[in-house]
């Protein structure tokens, strides 16, 4: 990871800067590695090999029970309620839109029911929901916006180039662009981003440390899930 400075010296160092942009440094170079990584690049351009995508969507759709539980976790901790009710309405479009994206690319793809009930995980897919648990075991509040955060800005930061330019087809391709780049979603990543510089702001040394440990391991478990997708090792 990049030798990045505790927060106050890195305000210092850098004026105006937001803490996520503190962590967003800290996580480098595999932010900008999971950001520019090939699966990326070339779900934008509707170019995913049918097996890669069906080992990414398999892989991925086991961290929906997790996922949902950190946002409900997210939801609890939370300060009052303007700060929980865009949590909560994002965790109906997981529920609903996305869900029913997998449903939908699975038929498409020929994904076997036991694929999509319990398949053999990469590591990658182990230990990013494993961290998933640890921040929803948490009683602080950033400690679920540092994941949350990672998620879903790192998904926003490399389908929002493709916004007009993604071709329609393969819709798995297209739709998971159109999820992760709508201003729906923009504008949801951008209230996740202030309310951790909010929370960071507010921490002691200690608290900072932990939250940009869990930042940065997440963009590690990011970049490394991005790469199992392409691991043949894997059943697709």
């Amino acid at each position: 990871m990049s030798e990045v400075p505790d927060w106050p010296e890195f305000r210092a160092a850098h004026p105006g800067a937001a803490p996520t942009e503190w962590l967003r440094a800290a996580a480098e170079p595999d932010w900008s590695a999971a950001v520019g990584h090939r699966f990326a690049l070339d779900c934008n351009a509707g170019r995913v090999p049918e097996t890669v995508m069906r080992r990414y969507l398999v892989q991925d759709y086991q961290f929906i029970g997790a996922f949902c539980a950190l946002l409900g976790r997210a939801i609890h901790t939370a300060p009052d309620l303007p700060s929980r009710l865009p949590l909560g309405r994002f965790m109906g479009l997981l529920c609903s839109e996305e869900n029913t994206f997998f449903v939908r690319a699975f038929d498409a793809l020929g994904v076997s029911e036991a694929l999509r009930r319990d398949p053999p995980l990469s590591d990658a897919a182990r230990g990013f929901r494993a961290l998933m648990v640890e921040a929803a075991e948490s009683a602080v509040h950033a400690d679920q916006l540092a994941v949350l955060c990672v998620a879903e800005w790192v998904y926003l930061s490399w389908a929002r180039p493709a916004r007009a330019t993604r071709p329609p087809q393969p819709f798995w391709c297209a739709e998971w662009v159109d999820l992760h780049a709508s201003p729906y979603f923009e504008s949801f990543v951008r209230g996740l981003r202030a309310a951790l510089d909010r929370e960071v702001i507010a921490l002691d040394a200690a608290g900072r440390a932990r939250v940009r440990a869990l930042f940065t391991r997440a963009a590690t478990l990011e970049r490394a899930f991005f790469d199992s997708a392409y691991d043949e090792t894997l059943p697709a």
